[in-house]
């Protein structure tokens, strides 16, 4: 038995998704550029790890003020806590994005690329009759075809 929301909803609002329903609405696309933030806050923390350590002092021997020490390793500590937090944020994230393309098919990165006719084509086939330039058309799109089997 679940407890009810303490306030109602707003009118129009539709009615909050279960969780598991919420997990898989989300695009692939939203899931990249959650990685993509993880990411830069690993960088971020990286670099702020690598700053606590370059202004660390050992203690040995010199004396030392151990409430700034504590409080740097202190900071340190917290850092690497959340450096693993983020890695496993980032871990969950590629897994449900390989989850989502995993019935796709894998795409060559050539055929991504738009196919572009030069200009030089476009005068030739004004000066063409009409059947001679569906000819050269059917002929460059038979070429493609073939191209992409061959990449494939």
């Amino acid at each position: 038995m679940t407890t009810p929301p303490l306030a109602p909803p707003f009118v129009g609002q539709p009615p909050p998704l279960p969780q598991a329903q919420a997990a898989r609405d989300v695009n692939t696309a939203s899931l990249c550029r959650i990685g993509q933030e993880t990411v830069q806050d690993i960088v971020l923390r990286t670099m702020e790890i690598f700053q606590l350590l370059r202004n660390m002092q050992l203690p040995n021997g010199v004396t030392y003020n151990p409430s700034t020490h504590q409080d740097r390793l202190g900071k340190l500590q917290e850092h690497l806590r959340m450096l693993s937090v983020l890695f496993r944020k980032l871990r969950l994230v590629f897994d449900k994005c390989n989850e989502n393309c995993a019935g796709l098919d894998p795409i060559p990165p050539e055929l991504l690329i738009p196919f572009v006719e030069d200009d030089g084509s476009k005068l030739e086939d004004r000066s063409m009759s009409r059947t001679t330039a569906e000819e050269r058309r059917e002929i460059l799109e038979v070429n493609k075809v073939l191209m992409w089997r061959g990449l494939a």
